[in-house]
């Protein structure tokens, strides 16, 4: 999974503030989710989730092209969407 610094910067600036500082959370839900879902509108792309305490989770969106993936965007959630449930079945 792949970002640049200048997107990530793009993330924490424009797209969701909230998540400067959190490159470690966002990286956990990445590489050990607890849930993974896929996209109700586009098959390569999945949302990441892993919980941040109680009712709350980093929810992690990245895409596949290929055999490269790299993240769309991440935000704090607190609910996981109702889409096909990818991991775990």
């Amino acid at each position: 999974m792949r970002v640049s610094r200048e997107y990530w910067n793009i993330i924490i600036t424009l797209k969701h503030p909230v998540m400067a500082g959190c490159e470690v959370e966002v990286k956990a839900a990445l590489e050990s989710p607890e849930e993974i879902r896929r996209s109700k509108t586009d098959a390569t792309v999945y949302l990441f989730y892993r919980s941040r305490r109680k009712r709350r989770w980093v929810c992690a969106v990245s895409k596949r092209d290929g055999n490269a993936g790299f993240l769309i965007t991440a935000y704090p959630t607190d609910a996981i969407k109702e889409r096909e449930k990818i991991w775990p079945k």
